[in-house]
């Protein structure tokens, strides 16, 4: 009498992961994003490791828990993998201040950003 299994939000043959609370704005994190979008999994860790950008370590994160999940719980084959989807999404934004002259306020805003990755298996072509 338990409860029943949640379905799936992605194919069999998928696997997600999802890193919400990014300190950076989504402009600049859609840029690293992509940087791997369509790429091999092995290829798209590598150009994250040597890439400039401060996100690319979170991005990079993101993407070795999409693989770690793609093999312990969908059992799919990591040498196969391909970064089926990289998007980015608006997170909250803080709104902060500084006085001005004359008795004008400076908004600041600081936005945060969050990032979903989908990784699928694809076999190879012979």
């Amino acid at each position: 009498m338990g409860k029943e299994k949640n379905p799936r939000r992605v194919a069999d043959n998928e696997a997600m992961a999802k890193l919400r609370m990014l300190k950076t704005s989504p402009q600049k994190l859609n840029l690293v994003a992509g940087l791997i979008r369509g790429k091999k999994v092995e290829k798209a860790l590598t150009d994250l490791t040597f890439s400039k950008r401060r996100v690319a370590q979170d991005v990079k994160k993101c993407l070795q828990s999409a693989i770690a999940n793609a093999e312990n719980n969908h059992n799919l084959d990591v040498d196969e993998l391909v970064v089926a989807e990289a998007y980015v999404g608006k997170n909250l934004t803080m709104k902060r201040g500084r006085p001005r002259g004359r008795g004008r306020f400076g908004r600041i805003v600081k936005p945060f950003a969050e990032i979903t990755i989908t990784v699928r298996q694809v076999e190879e072509q012979a």
